[in-house]
């Protein structure tokens, strides 16, 4: 008896016609198309503007206080404000973006973040600085809105995930490039020091700025403005294949109301289209599919921020001096250990979004924050009532704040824009992203500005049993509410949702598969020996 090769044909008795073996091979998945893959790089750079704020300011501001002898509750002030000056900025970004595109949307975002990053680093007393967290806030919202739309609009449906997540990846990296500044710059004379902090960050926004001008701009809003042939360009070079482009154009149309007919000589038909009427479709007069949409957008929005993710990234300083360690170096070395495992496990993230799905690593990930702050919660209430130094105590709070931000990372930080940048139909996509990082920015600077006074009043452990009761309830939230869009085309989205009972509805579904399965296929004989051919190894 000799094994024969993978090309060999099996015969049954219930079955005469040739089975290849080969067939039953799981399909080629398609290449990564690296020029969806250079646009999702240079936009959600963007991002960047963002994490170095925050890194930055968790250590700048203990050099400021001493610098302009400002008392805490300024200080949470200056900490926490920015998030809801970009309220301006992410309000303005939809109107902006559907106005004057989505690329040139990205480069006036950067050009108002260098003229804010300028003005900081100039400032000369409490009030001068505020004024340049004002211009920064406004140019972090325009840069949190438009990044993961532009990604979303330009990334086909096999990688979406992956290149949706970058923007998080990009503020991640942000912030571990804010907590190594401070710890260079920490040697510097004290009036110096906060101000170089603060003012480098200008940099990477010329670099990003001139860098998105090599970016085609978003396919749909050129489908948007009617220019179809520009569209079709686009979506050659961002597909995964000529075919698949084909299909994303007539979605695009079917979204945008265009007729399938439309070529590219009737240009006028959508030209006008800069948004008009969406907000009465969004808040007014929603459909059941919208409100659903709505509902999963701004609470995955407010859980993100709720569950104290800026109070551990700004505070970690605080956090590791009431664990006991007091050196000011010491204190920015550890963060900077944050912001390095921070970007590692958004990194793994952005490999397993398209690979497990969006529900299954979300879940996991907030699971795991719900365990790491109710540990640290316990170890920092230990530490707080004891009267001896516990090392123990101190090596868990440290490590729970490293296991906090990594199971951060790895689902709920990059799944909140990946999600919330893929739900919206077309129409309502630009502004219906804005009213999510509105939420996300209004919760991060509730939290920012409260936190001192939070810890105080109730102790530091107490804050975090709090974060971790909120986190307990976005699980329940996330696990009723939320269906998976894994590989979903952006268009494909609107057939998800509308039904808050989807959870029992897909569950009753996939037990009348089963049930049908097992009724018409393994109470069979013939499919069984089929089944049985093709699982065994076969011989002569």
């Amino acid at each position: 008896m000799a094994s024969l090769g993978a090309e060999t044909t099996v015969t049954t008795h219930a079955d005469q016609r040739p089975k290849n073996l080969a067939d039953f091979d799981p399909p080629q998945k398609p290449k990564r198309n690296k020029f969806a893959f250079a646009c999702a790089i240079l936009a959600s750079m963007t991002s960047i503007l963002l994490g170095y704020d925050i890194g930055v300011m968790s250590g700048a501001v203990i050099y400021i206080k001493k610098d302009l002898k400002i008392s805490d509750v300024e200080v949470e002030i200056l900490v926490g404000i920015i998030n809801l000056y970009s309220l301006l900025g992410s309000a303005m970004a939809g109107r902006t973006s559907d106005w004057i595109g989505r690329r040139y949307t990205i480069v006036l975002a950067g050009a108002i973040f260098f003229v804010g990053a300028l003005l900081m680093g100039f400032a000369t007393n409490y009030a001068f600085l505020m004024v340049g967290r004002f211009v920064a806030g406004v140019g972090v919202g325009y840069a949190l809105m438009i990044a993961p739309v532009y990604t979303a609009e330009v990334s086909p449906a096999s990688s979406r995930g992956f290149l949706t997540s970058f923007p998080e990846v990009f503020i991640n990296g942000g912030i571990l490039l804010g907590y190594v500044s401070n710890y260079a710059f920490s040697k510097l004379p004290l009036h110096l020091g906060w101000r170089l902090m603060l003012g480098i960050g200008a940099i990477p926004s010329v670099m990003l700025g001139v860098g998105v001008l090599a970016m085609p701009e978003s396919p749909r809003w050129l489908v948007l403005q009617g220019r179809l042939g520009d569209a079709r360009k686009v979506l050659n070079k961002t597909s995964d294949s000529k075919e698949e482009a084909a299909i994303r154009l007539a979605d695009i149309k079917e979204a945008a109301g265009l007729p399938q007919e439309c070529n590219d000589d009737v240009v006028q038909v959508q030209k006008h289209s800069h948004g008009e009427g969406v907000w009465k479709e969004l808040l007014l007069h929603p459909t059941p599919t919208v409100r659903h949409i709505l509902v999963c957008a701004i609470g995955i929005h407010f859980f993100q921020q709720a569950s104290g993710i800026d109070s551990v990234v700004l505070y970690s300083p605080r956090i590791f001096d009431k664990a006991g360690i007091t050196s000011d170096n010491d204190k920015l070395l550890a963060t900077v250990a944050v912001g390095f495992v921070k970007t590692i496990f958004i990194l793994v993230a952005t490999f397993l979004l398209d690979r497990i799905g969006r529900r299954p690593l979300l879940l996991s990930s907030v699971g795991g924050m719900i365990a790491s702050l109710a540990a640290l919660g316990l170890s920092l209430t230990v530490i707080d009532h004891s009267h001896t130094k516990l090392p123990w105590a101190i090596g868990l709070a440290i490590t729970t704040v490293l296991s906090f931000v990594a199971f951060f990372s790895i689902g709920m930080g990059p799944i909140t824009w990946v999600y919330s940048s893929e739900i919206f139909p077309l129409r309502l996509r630009a502004q219906g992203a804005s009213m999510g990082v509105a939420m996300n920015r209004v919760v991060s600077g509730t939290l920012a500005m409260t936190f001192i006074s939070l810890y105080e009043a109730i102790t530091i452990g107490g804050a975090f049993f709090l974060y971790a009761g909120i986190a307990t309830v976005a699980w329940l939230f996330f696990y009723m509410v939320f269906p998976e869009t894994q590989g979903k085309t952006l268009e494909e989205m609107q057939v998800l949702f509308g039904n808050f009972n989807w959870l029992r509805d897909s569950k009753r579904k996939k037990r009348d598969t089963q049930l049908n399965d097992n009724s018409n296929g393994y109470t069979d004989g013939s499919s069984s020996v089929q089944l049985e051919a093709v699982s065994k190894p076969v011989t002569t």
